[in-house]
């Protein structure tokens, strides 16, 4: 019977769909640990090259052998909004400066997307978890 690994580390990085290098910030946050970074970013770009251009968080687990794995997640709620709402960031002062408007519908269809890594099952929470990140980044909800 096999040796389980050893994990060492788990690492989380946020990289841009289909474009990673083994520059910064892929390198600092993975280099230290010993991986092959041609090798995590050959896979990364392969397995994200549908999503090019997104940035994605990704979950990198190390083992004791310098093998690897990782977990490409959805895209943040807040890249979704912005790319929805068609602004280029949020709002320095949410509460007084909104910069962008979003309907209902497209708020559902984002939370269906984010449902997997949400931690509810519940599509109406779903959709009040995306209305607060757009909310807190100056995005009004239109009916």
């Amino acid at each position: 019977m096999a040796k389980a690994k050893a994990i060492v580390a788990q690492v989380k990085v946020q990289i841009t769909g289909g474009q990673a290098t083994p520059a910064p910030p892929v390198g600092t946050a993975l280099g230290p640990h010993g991986i092959n970074l041609g090798k995590f970013v050959q896979e990364f770009n392969a397995k994200t090259k549908d999503i090019a251009g997104t940035i994605v968080p990704v979950i990198v687990t190390v083992y004791s052998d310098r093998s690897f794995e990782f977990i490409v997640k959805t895209p943040p709620a807040s890249v979704l909004l912005k790319k929805v709402a068609g602004v280029a960031k949020g709002s320095q002062r949410p509460n007084v400066e909104k910069v962008g408007v979003v309907t209902k519908a497209q708020v559902v269809s984002i939370a269906k997307e984010k449902m997997v890594d949400l931690n509810t099952t519940d599509l109406g929470a779903a959709c009040r978890v995306i209305e607060g990140t757009a909310r807190s980044m100056g995005i009004t909800i239109a009916d």
